[in-house]
């Protein structure tokens, strides 16, 4: 018997997406967008110091094929990532028609997005007035406020006091089909939060909206506001088996850590263990350490994007980079001799890129585990075809193994 742990690093693009044209971030196409390389050029030029100095230093990532692969995807190099690849490496391509979370995971799993998501304008008001009338309905309130595209952290700052004052739901989007209500865990309540978006889930899903995303803060004008661990994501459950529900249903243990199973509306999960990206990384020791045999370990590492891809900051991005390079440094080591461990991401978040949202790119394939040699350019859905491969569960995706 065999394990496996799959890992998405998220939003670590490596640029080189075939149709980048044909995505936008601030008005500006995503032609060119790089965000591992450009974090990497951006600390070679001594432009990301803050908490940190140098080059960009992740070694442990860089053995497994990093740099090898940021060079394949996008023909560039990335400065400080040349090692000699150690391990079983890949760039993927998305065939989704998306670079949000539950497409780039979806396909990950083995499931291409089969239907063109529904996005909002860019305009204010941005939400249909049928719809801000349920949110209305649902919440008790006389409005909403925001209705617009946003970033999540700059409208609670901008709205905030509002919020409080009116006890009017923040309701906002982004590039993303996205649907995200902020309020105050207190005044307004976690609870009556979740339940607004649980109830409005439906709706918004059968208008092929990807996900409503509850976002609770707390705070004050006076000390300012705070987004708290207690996100949740009702996500549209996927319309055919994925990588989780084979392995289940194979008999294997699933175990999701962090937003795995919320993106997939717990298809396929056995059990679910949430918190910061620190945590994650504790959680993802344990499960080394007494995952059972047959099981897959299926992890989301969200600060990359949450924190730093969609704050455009690159310091922040590159310390994030470095600390989940020494954790998983770490945890290497502790593996057994016939686990698979492979590091992906979703989607790119350069943060030298225009405006605030995602960025389509190609993504690394990194697999400790597996071997050595390079498995070129690969499909996403052929990392579930892969790990299914690893645990000898039948695939039913259209993904081919690389092992």
């Amino acid at each position: 018997m065999t394990r496996a742990f799959l890992i998405v690093m998220d939003s670590v693009g490596i640029g080189g997406a075939p149709d980048a044209a044909a995505f936008f971030s601030g008005g500006v196409p995503d032609t060119g967008a790089n965000t591992l390389g450009h974090i990497a050029e951006a600390c070679a030029r001594g432009e990301a110091e803050a908490g940190r100095s140098g080059p960009l230093h992740v070694p442990v990532l860089d053995r497994l094929g990093l740099g090898a692969a940021v060079r394949l995807a996008s023909g560039r190099a990335a400065p400080g990532l040349d090692a000699a690849p150690e391990g079983l490496w890949a760039a993927a391509t998305e065939a989704s028609p998306g670079k949000d979370t539950p497409s780039g995971h979806w396909e990950l799993a083995g499931l291409p997005v089969p239907w063109e998501w529904t996005y909002f304008p860019d305009t204010q008001p941005a939400f249909p007035a049928g719809l801000v009338a349920d949110v209305c309905r649902l919440a008790g309130t006389g409005g909403i406020l925001g209705n617009c595209h946003a970033s999540g952290t700059e409208i609670v700052e901008r709205l905030g006091a509002e919020h409080l004052r009116s006890g009017w739901p923040i309701c906002y989007t982004s590039a993303d089909s996205v649907f995200q209500i902020a309020a105050h865990e207190e005044a307004f309540g976690l609870d009556r939060l979740l339940a607004l978006c649980a109830g409005l889930a439906p709706r918004l899903h059968a208008m092929r909206v990807g996900r409503v995303i509850a976002r609770p803060f707390v705070g004050d004008p006076e000390t300012g506001f705070t987004r708290t661990g207690n996100r949740r994501d009702y996500a549209i459950a996927p319309p055919e088996p994925v990588l989780t529900d084979w392995v289940q249903d194979a008999g294997g243990r699933v175990i999701a850590l962090g937003k795995i199973g919320d993106i997939l509306s717990m298809a396929g999960i056995d059990e679910v263990r949430k918190g910061t990206d620190a945590e994650l990384m504790a959680h993802l020791a344990d499960c080394i350490e007494g995952a059972p045999e047959g099981s897959l370990t299926f992890a989301n590492f969200v600060e990359f994007d949450s924190l730093w891809g969609h704050r455009r900051n690159v310091a922040g991005y590159a310390r994030a980079l470095e600390w989940f390079d020494a954790g998983i440094g770490r945890l290497l080591p502790r593996l057994r001799e016939d686990d698979l461990l492979i590091l992906t991401a979703d989607h790119g978040n350069d943060p030298t890129w225009a405006g605030t949202d995602h960025t389509r790119e190609r993504v690394p394939v990194l697999c400790a585990g597996a071997g050595q040699g390079s498995a070129g350019l690969i499909a996403f859905a052929d990392v579930a075809a892969s790990v299914a491969a690893h645990l000898g569960v039948p695939a039913r995706g259209p993904g081919r193994s690389f092992l």
